[in-house]
């Protein structure tokens, strides 16, 4: 069974590059602009095996839907936060909301 993973970003074009990175190693992906699109997304859609959040977005932002998620039905799903932040601090708080991991943009696509 195909991998779906959620892609959270306002910025469409760095939606379009992680989603095709992510279609060319054989996962399937849905997207959103914002946590709060990322949250109506996942209701209407199949559960996702994966997601990963920008930071910075408008509406909601990556820490809140963090703390959404894992207060949902997303308890243990991984979420990787992919953003320009990279101080140490943000990185702890990212991890204390329940962030599984932490990418730096840019990003290498292997």
């Amino acid at each position: 069974m195909t991998k779906r993973v959620l892609t959270v970003d306002d910025s469409r074009t760095m939606r379009e590059m992680v989603n095709f990175t992510l279609k060319s190693g054989g996962y399937d992906t849905i997207e959103a602009g914002n946590g709060k699109e990322a949250l109506y997304t996942l209701g209407d859609a199949e559960a996702v095996d994966l997601i990963i959040t920008d930071l910075n977005m408008p509406v909601m932002d990556g820490f809140e839907l963090i703390q959404q998620l894992r207060g949902g039905d997303y308890k243990t799903t991984p979420i990787l936060v992919l953003t320009t932040e990279s101080e140490l601090q943000k990185k702890e708080q990212g991890k204390a909301y329940g962030a599984t991991g932490w990418i730096v943009k840019p990003f290498n696509p292997d």
